[in-house]
């Protein structure tokens, strides 16, 4: 370093007006009661690079390592005064809070000397072993106490009151709120005290005779049933598996516990309800065999009413929306009546004459047509085996089924449409030898239109091959309008001009017929 930055011409006696060194550039700062230190307190040679900068190579540790080397932990470069104990003890894992904060250092650290401050342990009896054993009230030893105080003693509190004892693990709420733990804790150890309600409510238990406990079969868990309220009232039986409600939210439990043993009455409705089932007569329930479990008609509302018989395996919607069950259950019973249609409709289905449903053949089963509405409409045949689209969407079924039978009729389009066939004269089918089923050409669109002919693959090829366009009309070739199975081919092929290309074919003749019997395909 150049004399200069500490030294001045006039001598080496540090002037430290003229000093030019920096010590807060270096790695130690010189900050507080360290800047108004002599270097040399420091510096004791002049080897200035080699001076440790730890605090203990400077200060005498009047701790006697009892806190460590590290000065800065409690102290600061200001005064020896340490002003954030309570921090520093929080740090350590032991804060000074409640009565600990009023205390001083040595009454827990003590040693030889005020300032040696050995660690004693964060636990509770390190220092408290003393009032751990002395106490007596209860005797802390002899009941097996936890030598953690804050088990039971409040922290923040300022003496050793046991009002904040954590007793979570057995809530002490209503009736349990008492203040002589010698009431539960009769053996003077606390414990070896069972949270089981009977280890204390045995006599309880066993004195109890509306209803009688014991004989019931309850169960010693007096939560059960009760509350910790004073007095064991009010009970209430977890009876979930019978759900109490209407009919049956009833006070007197011996009502349905005849027999003075509550744990074997039956859940099934006719171990109480058997004379109200015999009795019953509108209906009569045992002539009409119905099922002695009375909820698959009724609720639990007093009165039996309303009751609901399920139905579901013939619904009664609509015009099966009947009240008095005797319009069906005729006979009385309730058993055994079939759910087929005709076993009550049988007359209705006889009477009926538009249509005749007997002569029809038409099927018994009435729900194949109808539904359930009243008087039997609307109702709708199934005609998928002929579909009644287009055309054929007519609503008089007599305008097909013309004899009064709707069985047996042919899904043949000439079984109605004869006529038609027989008249139609633009062609005229009849003449030409079309087939008799209009499905062949026509759809079934109201007017026969539109109409396909497959002139191609049934006769002559006139939309392929060498006639694809040598013609215009049809009458091109059926000169004879009123017969379409007449036909020739002398429109265009001239005698002339055939008798040459035939020259020499034998049997050749100038006849359409002959010319079809040799050109069935139209070639050549």
């Amino acid at each position: 370093m150049a004399c200069e930055k500490c030294h001045n011409p006039f001598g080496w006696k540090i002037d430290y007006r003229t000093l030019q060194f920096d010590h807060n550039k270096t790695d130690y700062p010189l900050e507080g009661s360290h800047e108004l230190v002599d270097c040399k307190m420091c510096h004791q040679d002049l080897t200035f690079k080699g001076a440790p900068m730890e605090c203990v190579s400077c200060h005498t540790d009047v701790h006697s390592q009892s806190v460590g080397n590290d000065c800065m932990r409690c102290h600061d470069t200001e005064t020896w005064l340490v002003a954030n104990i309570p921090e520093i003890h929080e740090s350590n894992g032991f804060p000074l809070v409640g009565s600990h904060g009023n205390l001083s250092c040595i009454e827990c650290h003590t040693s030889e000397t005020n300032l040696r401050f050995d660690r004693i342990g964060n636990e509770c009896v390190s220092c408290h072993r003393d009032d751990y054993l002395a106490t007596q009230s209860p005797n802390h030893q002899q009941s097996g106490y936890s030598m953690d105080c804050i088990e039971c003693h409040n922290p923040l509190g300022f003496g050793w009151d046991s009002e904040s004892i954590n007793h979570d693990f057995f809530p002490l709420t209503q009736g349990h709120d008492i203040k002589d733990c010698t009431q539960c804790h009769t053996t003077g150890n606390y414990s070896d005290a069972s949270p089981e309600c009977v280890s204390c409510h045995q006599n309880d238990y066993a004195s109890t005779q509306n209803p009688n406990h014991g004989t019931a079969g309850f169960s010693t868990d007096c939560a059960n049933c009760h509350s910790t309220l004073p007095g064991w009232r009010p009970a209430m039986l977890d009876h979930d598996f019978f759900p109490l409600t209407q009919g049956h939210d009833i006070q007197d439990c011996n009502q349905c516990h005849t027999t003075g043993n509550f744990a074997d009455a039956s859940p099934e409705c006719i171990s109480c309800h058997q004379n109200d089932y015999a009795a019953t007569q509108d209906p009569d329930h045992q002539a009409s065999g119905f099922s002695t479990d009375c909820v698959n008609c009724h609720t639990t509302a007093p009165g039996w009413r309303p009751a609901t018989i399920n139905h579901d395996f013939f619904p009664l919607t609509q015009g099966h929306d009947i009240q008095d069950c005797t319009q069906c259950h005729t006979n009385g019973t309730y058993s055994g009546l079939s759910p087929e249609c005709v076993s009550c409709h049988q007359d209705d289905y006889l009477a009926t004459q538009d249509p005749n449903h007997q002569t029809s053949g038409f099927s018994t089963d009435c729900a194949s047509c109808h539904s359930t509405s009243p008087g039997w409409t609307p109702a709708t045949i199934n005609h998928d085996f002929f579909p009644l689209t287009q055309g054929h969407d007519i609503q008089d079924c007599t305008r097909c089924h013309t004899n009064g039978t709707y069985s047996g009729l042919s899904s043949e389009c000439v079984t109605c449409h004869q006529s038609d066939y027989d008249q139609t004269s633009n062609p005229n089918h009849l003449a030409a030898n079309f087939p008799t089923d209009c499905a062949a050409c026509h759809t079934i669109n109201p007017g026969w239109t539109p109409a396909e002919f497959d002139h191609d693959g049934q006769y002559f090829p006139i939309y392929s091959g060498t006639h694809r366009q040598a013609w215009s009309d049809c009458t091109d070739c059926h000169i004879n309008s009123s017969n379409y199975a007449e036909f020739s081919c002398f429109q265009c092929h001239g005698q002339s001009q055939t008798n040459n290309d035939h020259s020499e074919v034998n049997g050749y003749s100038y006849n359409s017929m002959a010319c079809y019997e040799c050109h069935p395909n139209g070639r050549s």
